[in-house]
């Protein structure tokens, strides 16, 4: 059925307030836990069929794990015979790999598929998978340091701590960064351990702005070895910088909890995390890097075109998912499913649960229209 937009509204209350676990927004990152950003999306409407019935299997992203658990309970409360299924402990590597096999119905990825991954869905999908953004957020630098809650970083700073050239907290490179010193302590790195989209994401970022500290390459394994500590998911990477001290590591916003964030010198301005930045960030950075199928909509970003008002480490996650199903059925679901994620709705549900910030109405709109052509 379609909504009306007074039905819409009412819809958001309701799930906003749920008590959804592990969905309740992110603290430590400069905005209040729950508030609601600035939205760019306004009225794309979605359309919900409450006969659907049926079970899609998906999974990957981390980053999106808790958007999912509010986009499911949201769903849900229209189509209550779907039973959806997102194993967020895959990582994204995990994700593709498993919708690559045909194991997933769509694979939650921080990253599109690359050009080898692209040539091997075309024998999953027919004409090749399609990714289709439904998930705006920044990666976040996270610190456990006795004392201290606020931190200032410059990316060239950032670079040569995870690159293990800054290896103290009294570091003269952070001292200038915060006008003041910190006290002395080693610095231990944190770091994933399987293939994840938010590494690939963090690295792109240091190899675009900080290539002459930044030797490595951009990827989804992180490229570092010596003393670092790399564990599974964002989520062990979270644990991992809250149980140790003196650590700092990487990982979507939406995931750090309590856990305190760096704000990242752009410009001359240390910016903290927010919705508005990282939308103003798509806006003016975000361009067009399809994989040749059409419909496709990934994005990359061009990070000569930040700005002072842009936070620099954005994060786009996609659903991956085939432009023809073997199933009529399973493809019904799925584009119902999705329809409802990129939906003005779906935005705002993820927003007040994750933190995240709404996809502008133009993504939205072109999502629509590649899920409307799926077969």
């Amino acid at each position: 059925m379609k909504l009306s937009r007074l039905a819409q509204l009412g819809t958001v209350a309701a799930v906003a307030s749920l008590t959804l676990a592990g969905c309740a927004g992110p603290s430590g990152s400069g905005d209040a836990a729950g508030s609601t950003p600035s939205s760019t999306s306004s009225d794309v409407a979605f359309t919900i069929d409450p006969n659907l019935s049926g079970t899609i299997t998906a999974g990957g992203s981390s980053a999106q794990a808790n958007a999912q658990a509010a986009w499911t309970s949201a769903y849900n409360a229209q189509a209550k015979g779907v039973t959806i299924n997102y194993d967020k402990s895959q990582g994204s590597g995990g994700g593709v790999t498993n919708f690559l096999s045909g194991a997933y119905d769509f694979a939650g990825s921080d990253s599109p598929l690359n050009a080898d991954q692209t040539a091997q869905s075309a024998a999953l999908c027919t004409e090749g998978g399609v990714n289709i953004p439904v998930y705006l957020d920044g990666v976040a630098i996270i610190f456990n340091i006795p004392g201290v809650t606020s931190l200032k970083l410059s990316g060239e700073t950032i670079a040569k701590i995870f690159a293990l050239q800054i290896t103290d907290w009294s570091d003269p490179a952070i001292t200038k960064d915060n006008g003041t010193a910190l006290a002395a302590g080693a610095i231990t790195t944190v770091a994933r351990s399987d293939g994840s989209g938010t590494t690939t994401n963090f690295t792109n970022y240091l190899a675009a702005t900080q290539s002459s500290v930044w030797t490595y390459p951009a990827g989804k394994d992180w490229p570092v070895e010596g003393n670092v500590s790399k564990q599974k998911g964002g989520s062990g990477v979270v644990e991992a910088v809250k149980a140790g001290t003196g650590t700092i590591g990487y990982a979507d916003h939406s995931a750090i909890g309590t856990l305190n964030s760096a704000a990242v010198i752009q410009d001359g301005t240390a910016l903290p995390y927010s919705a508005e930045a990282v939308s103003k960030t798509f806006d003016v950075a975000a361009v067009d890097a399809s994989n040749g199928v059409a419909g496709d909509l990934s994005k990359k970003f061009d990070y000569s075109k930040l700005t002072a008002e842009t936070y620099p480490i954005p994060l786009v996650s996609y659903a991956i998912t085939c432009t023809t199903f073997k199933d009529a059925k399973q493809s019904e679901l799925v584009k119902s499913y999705l329809g409802f994620v990129t939906s003005s709705l779906g935005q705002q549900v993820a927003a007040k649960n994750a933190g995240s910030a709404p996809l502008p109405d133009s993504v939205l709109s072109a999502a629509a229209e590649t899920l409307a052509s799926i077969k």
